[in-house]
């Protein structure tokens, strides 16, 4: 079975074809960052205008490089939250309209549930059950994995994502949109021996999250520092504070995937979204499951960021079933994984 799939949950126009038997056929994804750049964040109205333009020529040229045509398609899989309302509409109607035009089944898909699977894309695959960190600009979530759609969320933010805080971070520290490569680019320059930033949470037991308040500690430490420091110094300043800023947050991760590994008694974490394509952040989890004697598993880093192979393939696993949707449909900017199961 080939599954068609369409991501359009934000800023990255995704679209990807997967094949039940021959795996994942090809992929091609448009990144809107020179779009917002000049805001500084990401403009809905521009996003969802932008991928009416470029959905038709991307499944177009991605078909014709993978010398398809339409009818070798058997269902179509579309991001149906959470994400952007008016994104996620230009989505869903679109492959709507193509299902319905080809005569095969469409589903809507939720878009952590892809992130959590993409490792399966790879050839070295988890097998069940594991712990999956999902971290990207939106969610922070620690969710114990035993089966497509047999999800139990263990922690999650109750603020600031990771991304996010990366981001708000960045624009404190003058760097350009997107703000967490930037950062993490900066912190290559920093004294760790410098500043020691709080690992907010840790301190008490359970695996939720909150990285709204490092955000407030880093702008403190600038204002304190850049009134008595000469701007010359400034460019090492916001160094120091970007790798500061890294570690605190890289730490935190790591203390409470330990957490959580340790309480489900799985040998195996995966780690997904886009902050997991962070050096740092791998690394100190490679070495903590190493640790642990278990192993990390990751996609690679051009899966990490939103993008249509995880959509086709999160979708793959439920229209092989005969699970579909009628003509009909809708969107869920927000959509709490708990309500996902298996098959459904």
């Amino acid at each position: 079975m080939k599954v068609l799939g369409i991501e359009t949950s934000c800023d990255e126009t995704g679209v990807a074809v997967y094949d039940g038997e021959s795996g994942l056929l090809g992929h091609e994804v448009y990144s809107q960052i020179a779009l917002h750049a000049d805001f500084g964040g990401v403009v809905p109205e521009l996003a969802s205008r932008d991928h009416v333009r470029r959905l038709a020529p991307m499944v177009g040229a991605l078909l014709a490089r993978l010398g398809l045509a339409p009818a070798a398609i058997d269902g179509v899989a579309y991001t149906a939250g959470p994400g952007l309302a008016g994104a996620l509409l230009v989505g869903a109607a679109f492959a709507r309209s193509l299902a319905w035009a080809w005569g095969v089944p469409a589903l809507g898909v939720h878009h952590m549930e892809g992130h959590l699977l993409a490792p399966m894309l790879e050839d070295d695959q988890p097998s069940f059950p594991f712990v999956a960190l999902l971290v990207s600009g939106g969610h922070t979530q620690l969710v114990r994995v035993d089966a497509v759609g047999d999800y139990t969320m263990l922690g999650e933010s109750v603020d600031d994502a990771a991304g996010e805080a990366f981001d708000k971070t960045a624009k404190l520290l003058g760097l350009g949109y997107p703000g967490g490569p930037a950062l993490a680019a900066l912190a290559e320059r920093g004294d760790p021996a410098r500043f020691r930033f709080p690992r907010p949470m840790t301190d008490r037991p359970g695996l939720d999250f909150s990285f709204s308040g490092l955000k407030t500690f880093a702008l403190t430490t600038l204002r304190e520092h850049e009134t008595t420091l000469p701007e010359a110094a400034h460019p090492q300043l916001h160094a120091d504070v970007a790798l500061a800023f890294e570690d605190a947050v890289v730490d935190t991760l790591a203390i409470k995937c330990r957490r959580a590994v340790e309480q489900s008694g799985c040998h195996a974490l995966v780690m997904a979204g886009g902050v997991s394509a962070n050096r740092r952040l791998r690394a100190r989890v490679d070495e903590l499951m190493a640790g642990l004697g278990g192993r990390a598993f990751y996609p690679r880093a051009e899966l990490c960021t939103d993008n249509g192979a995880m959509i086709a393939y999160a979708g793959w696993q439920r229209l092989h079933t005969g699970q579909q949707e009628g003509l009909g449909f809708g969107v869920r900017p927000r959509w709490p994984m708990q309500e996902l199961v298996a098959g459904a």
